[in-house]
């Protein structure tokens, strides 16, 4: 039985979420982004909250209840307050810029890496050795910071490369004489 699901999904004020059928959509400060629930659950809007529940016992539904509430919530905080990902570089001449809209890099190849910034993420360079995704849609804040940080993954011998900010990376002790 999912613990999350039974939880109940509070719209906060100056957000307006509306429940069309398997279509949740939200409409706040920041934007507006729908989602398609499953067929398997069943949405509803009562007292001011959306309330999720399986549409019957099964266990495909039991799965997809969870899943769906947060995929819901999600929404909800995306137009309310965004989402944003902190990217960090390591390395000797290793650094970020903005150039326009779009993120260059120099990462120790023979040429500049050039990341263009897709529709509705803001890209931004505070200092030469970081980098913050941010947007209203989790999955695609996500999605652009695994992207930025596939040009250049850490490395476990000296730590060079993009990590995210609250990864750890394990190092590994170099070769002995």
């Amino acid at each position: 039985m999912s613990r999350i699901g039974k939880k109940p999904i509070s719209v906060p004020q100056g957000v307006t979420a509306n429940v069309d059928g398997q279509t949740v959509s939200a409409k706040g400060p920041k934007g507006e982004l729908k989602y398609v629930v499953n067929e398997e659950v069943i949405v509803k809007m009562e007292d001011g909250g959306i309330i999720v529940n399986p549409r019957d016992d099964s266990k495909d539904a039991r799965a997809k209840w969870g899943m769906s509430r947060t995929m819901i919530e999600n929404i909800v905080n995306g137009v309310t307050s965004g989402f944003e990902r902190k990217l960090e570089i390591n390395g000797v001449g290793y650094r970020a810029a903005m150039q326009g809209r779009n993120l260059q890099l120099s990462l120790g190849y023979s040429h500049e890496v050039i990341y263009e910034a897709p529709e509705g993420i803001t890209l931004a360079a505070p200092k030469p050795t970081e980098i913050v995704v941010s947007g209203i849609d989790k999955q695609r804040v996500g999605q652009v910071a695994a992207e930025i940080r596939k040009y250049r993954r850490p490395e476990p011998y000296k730590g060079k490369g993009i990590k995210y900010a609250e990864e750890t990376i394990v190092r590994k002790e170099g070769k002995k004489k």
